[in-house]
């Protein structure tokens, strides 16, 4: 038993849970009980143009029909000055810059045949607003993470997986980190922050002892990594489960509304036949 462990489902308010979410909350759930631990929801509803009331409504019905409970969630929404604050935090260090570039400037920069390594969030950016300071900082600017100045903070980093697929300790590399990561956006022009640093923020506001979520999300782990070693946030454990596919393989979608947990609890399914559904 350990009664410190705190674990979270993070889904956004864009769409009706569907089966992958299910298996995702059931995960986090499941690991929190037997652990005699703790279940926590937290709304990531960062991207407020596309986040709905009556989506996040539906989250909650549908958790609470699967026979899940929390205390009151955390919404990111209602976070961003928190997550603007760390941003400045880091820069103040030196390890943020602005940048102007379009998606064009970098798909041009990118044609160049030793360039188009592509990382977690994408190409890896080619580093053209790279020295600009802050002080140049315009209005329409994202800002991103200098990762070579970041990575000098890391000493011998990693982080203990407890998935499947890659159990185990894993020391980060600043050399990889560097060439096939890059420097990843921070805080975008739209939104004003991004998942990356709010997910990092709010793991530590919520005292998170083991984050569950899907294999797809391994690959930005080494991320989230380095952004608590430069704001000094506590490091949790991390469990990257397998993902739910449709019959052709691919991974389902918040368009997959023929798969939403509701369609079957609609047509009669019960929160155990969602579980056998997954495979749990």
């Amino acid at each position: 038993m350990r009664p410190d462990y705190r674990t979270r489902f993070a889904p956004s308010p864009t769409g009706l849970l569907h089966l992958g979410h299910a298996f995702s909350a059931f995960t986090a759930w499941d690991r929190a009980q037997a652990a005699g631990g703790q279940f926590l929801l937290r709304i990531e509803d960062i991207d407020v143009p596309r986040c709905r009331p009556e989506y996040e409504a539906a989250i909650d019905e549908d958790l609470r029909w699967l026979g899940l409970n929390w205390p009151p969630p955390l919404r990111q929404s209602e976070r961003l000055p928190v997550y603007r604050a760390a941003v400045m935090r880091l820069a103040a260090r030196g390890l943020v810059y602005p940048c102007r570039c379009t998606r064009s400037d970098i798909r041009a920069a990118l044609s160049a045949p030793q360039e188009g390594v592509v990382g977690p969030d994408g190409p890896v950016y080619p580093g053209l607003c790279r020295g600009r300071s802050m002080a140049e900082a315009g209005p329409t600017d994202a800002l991103r993470l200098d990762m070579a100045k970041a990575v000098r903070l890391l000493g011998n980093a990693g982080f203990q997986e407890n998935g499947p697929d890659h159990a185990g300790w894993h020391r980060l590399d600043p050399e990889r980190l560097i060439a096939e990561v890059g420097d990843v956006v921070l805080a975008r022009r739209d939104i004003g922050t991004s998942y990356h640093i709010a997910v990092v923020i709010d793991d530590a506001k919520q005292g998170i002892t083991e984050v569950v979520r899907g294999a797809d999300l391994f690959s930005a782990t080494p991320i989230h990594r380095v952004l608590q070693a430069a704001l000094e946030l506590p490091i949790p454990r991390y469990c990257h489960h397998r993902l739910i596919r449709d019959d052709n393989g691919k991974r389902l979608a918040k368009r997959d509304d023929s798969r939403a947990v509701r369609v079957y609890r609609n047509d009669g399914a019960t929160p155990a036949d969602i579980r056998r559904m997954v495979g749990l």
